[in-house]
């Protein structure tokens, strides 16, 4: 999409901005470091490695200064740490996603980018560039979940994470949160590392005026497979049955578990109590890639273990919603070993028919495969396997085979490509539960929770 923002690396700035100014009715500039953060804090913030925050801040401001004018005209700032000026301002042109003019040829530091550079201005403020970092991301996630807010509930209270988690999606004021627990002793436990968490709800679940209700309507939903109403009483006892209920009743918008249970434990009750929705017959998973400038979606990485043609039609489905509730819009690759007819077997029949099926459930969701990575990647392998296809070169929704190459791809992308990984997002429930790895960090958590937030609205 075309930008309203440019970056200005010049000694010439007041001339250029003079040219610029006679071109648009409604013109800023913004001084991102030297105006909007003193250079100073920006220094400290680099040499002390918070420069996520730092630069998340000037996003947000950026993104505010776009919404009111009609071109916002970014000032280059001089070095302040071991990066050199180009360096600096071409990494913070990336994520404010900010055509570059500039008089010298910075080719050699814009490599395997999708930034323009150019010191030809008009060619610069006609550019079309759609860059996404993983800070713009967070930042588009905080946004957009804050438009139509949420109660999501965390049951773990007893991790540590949850509780430093909880404190930052507090600070946002995206989402309302409810913790399962003991309040005094998570108060207490949170007084102990520092944290705040004003605002946030609790319920215990040894004590509290739901226990009863809950394990009646679990009791109705699954007496036809045998359930007895005291094993319903026992089960609603347990932290992620009770949220799944609270969810189910509405007293939540969705949950979030799993950074200290495993995924079957998490996505069970869900599957016992929310069920699937009536054009999703399974339930799948999908995993955000937030890679340097793009956002991709990778499925299914968790759930399904050998899904047949019909399965794999529906999880390309789901993805591709996936995929528009976080503004993108979806081409999906059907990934395999071979590209077009250049193979025949079993394999390669499956992901054809698989394909069959998605042109008949949505005939207008651009799909292609079986196809390669490279091919689904590489607009310039693309153009030698698979000449005039819209997804070819440009997919950004990419359905493994089955869950074997799903789990080490997406794997592979995050340890060895430093990917962040956002996921695993369940898909086809009629409510969102989302799983968390036991493995981690805050950071995954607070997008996870955004995510799930987001989920919540697009089901209402």
């Amino acid at each position: 999409m075309k930008s309203k923002g440019i970056y200005l690396i010049t000694a010439n700035f007041s001339k250029i901005y003079e040219i610029i100014s006679a071109k648009f009715k409604n013109v800023t500039v913004f001084e991102p470091i030297g105006g909007f953060v003193c250079t100073k804090e920006a220094a400290v913030a680099f040499e002390n490695g918070h420069e996520k925050e730092l630069i998340k801040s000037i996003i947000k401001e950026f993104n505010r200064l776009q919404k009111k004018y009609d071109l916002v005209v970014v000032r280059a700032f001089e070095a302040f740490s071991n990066l050199g000026k180009f360096e600096l301002n071409l990494l913070l042109a990336r994520h404010l996603n900010t055509p570059v003019f500039s008089e010298k040829n910075l080719k050699a530091l814009n490599i395997n980018s999708n930034l323009v550079i150019s010191s030809n201005l008009d060619e610069v403020l006609e550019a079309q560039q759609s860059i996404i970092t993983p800070f713009r991301f967070e930042n588009l996630l905080i946004e957009t979940a804050s438009k139509d807010k949420k109660t999501v509930v965390l049951p773990e209270s007893n991790d540590e994470r949850i509780l430093r988690a909880s404190e930052v999606l507090m600070q946002t004021g995206a989402v309302n949160l409810t913790l399962l627990g003991d309040e005094a002793m998570i108060k207490i436990r949170a007084e102990e590392l520092g944290l705040n968490l004003n605002g946030v709800k609790f319920i215990n679940l040894e004590k509290n005026v739901f226990q009863e209700s809950f394990a009646k309507e679990l009791y109705e939903l699954r007496k036809h497979k045998g359930m007895s109403l005291e094993k319903a009483k026992e089960l609603i006892l347990d932290k992620t049955y009770f949220g799944t209920m609270m969810v189910q009743t509405g007293l939540a918008d969705a949950m979030v578990s799993g950074a200290s249970t495993n995924t079957a434990d998490t996505v069970r009750p869900a599957f016992q109590i929310i069920k699937t929705t009536p054009d999703s017959p399974l339930v799948s998973s999908s995993f955000v890639m937030c890679m340097g400038e793009e956002i991709l979606i990778y499925a299914d990485c968790a759930v399904i273990p050998n899904p047949d043609a019909n399965a794999l039609a529906h999880i390309a489905i789901s993805s591709a919603k996936t995929a528009v509730e976080f503004g993108i819009e979806p081409r999906v690759a059907l990934l395999s070993y071979a590209t077009g007819n250049s193979s025949e077997g079993s394999d390669t029949d499956l992901i054809k028919e698989a394909k069959k099926i998605i042109n008949e459930l949505e005939p207008e969701l651009k799909v292609e495969g079986p196809i390669q990575y490279d091919a689904a990647i590489d607009i310039g392998v693309a153009r030698k396997k698979i000449p005039n296809s819209e997804v070819a070169g440009r997919a950004n929704v990419f359905v493994f085979p089955n869950l074997n190459s799903g789990n080490i791809g997406y794997k592979i992308a995050q340890r060895s490509g430093h990917c962040i990984a956002i996921g695993p997002i369940l898909q086809g429930l009629k409510k969102p539960v989302n799983d968390l790895s036991r493995g981690c960090l805050v950071d995954d958590i607070i997008n996870t929770v955004l995510i799930t937030a987001i989920q919540a609205g697009e089901k209402k």
